[in-house]
């Protein structure tokens, strides 16, 4: 028996923790958003390390250490 809003327990499962899906959606949102955000900058500043690793500015171990440095 579906009561709606005004006063009874509605559609939805957890009567009491209604408020919990829609908090979690918002959580993992704004993680993906977070995420998805870093993501260029860290990829351009990897190809431009391995732009001058190439032209020889940077030797084998400064390159390696400054990609773990970008990847952490």
């Amino acid at each position: 028996m579906m009561w709606g809003w005004n006063g009874g327990p509605g559609w939805w499962p957890m009567w009491g923790f209604g408020w919990v899906v829609p908090v979690l959606l918002i959580v993992v949102c704004v993680f993906f958003m977070a995420r998805t955000m870093r993501g260029p900058h860290q990829d351009r500043a990897l190809a431009i390390l391995r732009e001058r690793f190439a032209r020889g500015e940077l030797s084998k171990e400064e390159f390696e250490r400054m990609r773990q440095d970008l990847k952490a």
